[in-house]
């Protein structure tokens, strides 16, 4: 297995199937979330897609990674899911293929988001949809939020790390 020292380094599939990497966005700070279709949580969309509207412009870059470890709630193909967070929540921030945030089939990504913020008590493992890593321009994790942080509740933190 190959191992990355930047996350935003580490290749990713596009909803539509397209490879690349994070930092092919070109942002100055990159929120990553898993997420579902159908979770308590699913609503958390439309304040993901408002932070990427507010905040797009001076460099965030929302990015979204379906997720169906947690309670079956993604149990959609990349094009149902595609098109309800487009319908449903106007997502406009990319969306990428579905992957396993834990366990032996963890993506890359999430392997190393982990490591780099772990969760509570130290533990690297999600817990549920809709966990959130903050990254800087650089690929450093910045903050692990728990899926009950409403996406609102990052503006302070993600206008300090585009002031940098």
């Amino acid at each position: 297995m190959t191992t990355y020292d930047n996350p935003l380094h580490i290749p990713c599939t596009t909803i539509d199937n397209r490879e690349i990497t994070l930092a092919e966005l070109g942002g100055k700070a990159y929120l990553v979330v898993n997420t579902a279709s159908k979770c308590g949580f699913t609503p958390q969309y439309k304040g993901l897609e408002a932070l990427a509207q507010e905040y797009g412009e001076q460099g965030l870059r929302v990015v979204g990674f379906p997720c169906n470890q947690f309670g079956a709630q993604e149990p959609g193909d990349e094009g149902q899911i595609a098109e309800f967070c487009e319908l449903n929540y106007g997502v406009s921030f990319p969306m990428f293929s579905k992957v396993e945030v834990n366990g032996a089939n963890a993506h890359p990504l999430y392997v190393q988001l982990k490591k780099a913020a772990p969760g509570l008590l130290g533990s690297e493992r999600i817990k549920w949809n809709f966990t959130k890593f903050l990254l800087d321009a650089n690929g450093r994790v910045i903050k692990r939020y728990a899926p009950t942080t409403a996406p609102e509740q990052l503006k302070g933190d993600i206008e300090a790390l585009l002031k940098r």
